[in-house]
């Protein structure tokens, strides 16, 4: 009897266990963030190499904070800043210390302007004496602290102004800032587009010299985008946009001293000097870098500018074919030698160089790229960073000595490790995750990379999903059009290689990115997964022209965008239709932004082998597109009217044969809704049947509210009905 009620038990608890697993994910699941992960926000490494901040949030008091841990035992030590004490502060988004520790720049009432730039009220907090003063009393942008923590410059209406903290008293720096007509000390748009960058000013090491850019977009053309919202007539909000082959800014760099309150304009005597993307001081009060681009963008140049005689000195200088990439990395060491990585020799690597630009050494080398430099330790002349070199689709994190030898690896699991290190390098947080696998936080020794502790590991939510039955992400190589070709799929749960199933394939495709890698699930990973549950196979194929397999890889599409990347598609879809459990007459495709044109593509040119495609926020023609993006990888339109058009989606509407469904944003101010417009047109015009879906007023992104839900059902729905999973 005893035997029975145990065996009763057993197949009841297997049933439990069963049930408990076959839970199934939903559209409102993963938009209402139920999948997210934790992870630490803002971490700050305090100078003496034994504390760190982050910026926390007390959901009961509805507080931030700013808190302060002991790295080798993990323990908060103290609070040092929290909104709840300062009543001027509901609460604050973002901080930065200044060079000595004392102060920090609080930020609140932040309001997205771009894709990075924003305006909003800023503190200054006195750590001391536990007071706050405002930076301004009007939203600003870009505020930095200068070293000497005595001064705060920043930017309102395109002017540049400077708070002397302990007279209160504002400066006025520049005065003839004007909407869309001159920019000073932050960029335009197309400069905070494509070369990610927003604050166009930097302090000098000793506080008393300010270099800034100047944005003269008086002639570049003007693009307006309707905001529909609840009025009875519609707002415009009006930009200055360069289009491909059309006018930029005129960019001039500018000196302005404290002391004499004089500003000079650096006359930069440089051929081809079209855009000045990176502005830097050294280690040396007088001596400023500078990285200028050609409008080719194949020619890179970095120079020493003096700001005393306003001499410019030639440091090194770049040539490539295609294109050269600018660098973050630029780092001057103590007696103003410098640190550089590049492309020059095929991969991304380090490279060491001396005050005057004399290539000392090369300090990594393989074939293989480095994905981040993290840092230099001075003492023991150690460089870290990230790299592919335990495969394209993993990250992890090295030391190595300056002249190139002792290289160590540091991080000792298999996925995708990133680096945040202590002051002094003796210490690191690691954070580890690969495809099934949420992020793990642990303390980690600099030297050898041995763990000393965890700190946080996602077990919660990794319990939380053991309810779910989620496919494994299968990673391997498909051999398409002569290149080994990185690739993920996922199943259905119960997969059965003896049915056939529909195919979804993702990509976005574009120059230098990645799709295939091995981390942890994004949202739309879950979306995936969630297509899997309904019965689809969901493939993706990173083709020629992506990211993390060398220069000659990643730029292969040079001249001719859309070409090579469909023909990667068209095959990959064909090898796998070739597959006895996928079901060839039902492959669909879908990509958003440079996927949206990819995908478009692949359905009008390979009518036989795609039956449907979605394109959300696709780039119909490059004539559209902004002028640093496009012209870096077609050059100019005028020279090159072929590589514009001949992979047009606009000129292929007549192959379209299966499903299509196009979506965009009406107010996306990166790839603007006029590309959908114009495509639709063209549609109309070949008696093509498709589906298509705006948004009011969404940008490129297309979120807001239940937006993302809405628009992640539409897709859903339209992949079940033209694909059916369940035909």
């Amino acid at each position: 009897m005893v035997k029975l009620k145990l065996q009763l038990f057993l197949a009841l608890f297997v049933v439990l266990i069963c049930n408990g697993q076959t839970k199934k994910i939903s559209l409102e699941s993963i938009w209402s963030g139920s999948f997210v992960s934790e992870g630490i926000d803002a971490l700050h490494a305090l100078k003496d190499g034994k504390r760190y901040t982050v910026l926390n949030f007390d959901r009961q008091a509805r507080a931030t904070s700013i808190d302060v841990y002991d790295y080798k035992t993990q323990k908060k030590i103290e609070t040092l800043v929290s909104s709840a004490n300062l009543p001027a502060l509901r609460y604050f988004s973002s901080y930065t210390f200044s060079k000595d520790e004392q102060y920090i720049l609080l930020a609140t009432n932040e309001t997205s302007i771009y894709r990075y730039s924003s305006l909003g009220h800023y503190y200054v907090y006195n750590i001391k004496n536990k007071t706050a003063i405002p930076v301004s009393s009007n939203p600003i942008q870009a505020p930095k602290l200068s070293p000497d923590a005595k001064h705060v410059a920043y930017v309102l209406d395109n002017n540049i102004y400077i708070k002397h903290l302990k007279s209160g008293k504002t400066e006025q720096v520049t005065t003839d800032g004007k909407s869309n007509a001159i920019i000073n000390g932050v960029t335009d748009w197309v400069y905070e587009e494509e070369f990610s960058v927003v604050r166009a000013f930097s302090w000098n090491v000793d506080s008393n010299q300010m270099a800034y850019l100047k944005f003269n977009e008086t002639l570049v053309p003007q693009f307006s985008i309707g905001v529909y919202g609840n009025s009875l007539y519609p707002n415009y909000k009006n930009f200055k946009y360069p289009k491909a082959g059309e006018q930029n800014a005129q960019v001039s760099l500018h000196i302005y001293n404290l002391k004499n309150k004089k500003t000079e304009q650096v006359p930069l005597k440089v051929p081809n000097a079209y855009y000045i993307p990176r502005i830097q001081w050294t280690q040396a009060p007088n001596i400023l870098s500078v990285q200028v681009l050609n409008r080719a963008q194949n020619k890179l140049q970095l120079w020493a500018v003096n700001s005393k005689s306003l001499a410019s000195n030639l440091l090194l200088e770049e040539q490539d074919d295609a294109y050269v990439d600018i660098t973050d990395h630029l780092t001057f060491l103590n007696d103003n030698s410098f640190i550089w990585t590049s492309e020059a020799h095929g991969y991304n690597h380090i490279y060491y160089y001396n005050a005057s630009g004399k290539l000392i050494n090369q300090v990594t080398k393989g074939d293989w790229d480095v994905t981040q430099f993290y840092g230099y330790h001075n003492k023991t002349k150690t460089v870290f960073y990230q790299s592919v070199e335990a495969g394209t689709i993993n990250r992890a994190v090295y030391s190595i000595q300056l002249n190139g030898e002792g290289k160590q690896l540091l991080s000792k699991q298999e996925g995708t490790n990133e680096a945040q290190f202590n002051a002094d390098y003796s210490l690191f947080i690691n954070t580890f995750s690969n495809s099934s696998t949420p992020p793990k936080y642990t303390l980690n020794s600099a030297l050898t990379g041995a763990k000393i502790l965890d700190v946080k590991d996602n077990q919660e939510l990794l319990q939380k999903l053991s309810a779910y039955n989620l496919s494994k992400k299968e990673f391997s190589t498909l051999d398409v059009n002569g290149q080994r070709l990185n690739m993920w799929m996922l199943k259905p749960p119960h997969f059965d290689a003896h049915k056939t199933y529909p195919l979804l394939m993702h990509q976005y495709s574009g120059p230098g990115s990645q799709e295939v890698a091995n981390h942890w699930n994004t949202t739309n990973d879950f979306w995936f997964q969630y297509l899997a549950q309904q019965g689809f196979i969901v493939a993706c194929v990173d083709g020629r022209g992506t990211g993390y397999k060398g220069a000659k890889f990643k730029k292969v599409t040079q001249n001719n965008l859309g070409k090579l990347e469909v023909l990667d598609q068209i095959e990959a879809a064909k090898l796998l239709g070739n597959r006895s459990y996928i079901d060839a007459n039902r492959i669909g495709i879908w990509g958003w932004s440079y996927g949206g044109f990819i995908s478009s593509n692949c359905l009008f040119q390979a009518n036989t082998v795609f039956k449907a495609a979605i394109a959300v926020a696709p780039v119909s023609s490059w004539r559209f597109y902004d002028t640093i993006y496009t012209e870096r990888y077609l050059g100019l339109p005028q020279e090159n009217e072929q590589g514009y058009d001949v992979n047009s989606p606009i000129n292929h509407v007549n192959g379209l044969k299966g499903d299509f469904l196009l979506i965009h944003g009406s107010a996306d101010d990166n790839v603007h809704v006029q590309n959908t417009m114009v495509l639709a047109e063209a549609l109309i015009q070949a008696n093509k049947n498709f589906e298509w879906a705006i948004y009011p007023d969404k940008n490129h992104g297309i979120y807001g509210g239940n937006t993302r839900l809405h628009l992640y059902k539409k897709m859903s729905q339209f992949i079940i009905n033209k694909l059916g999973a369940h035909q």
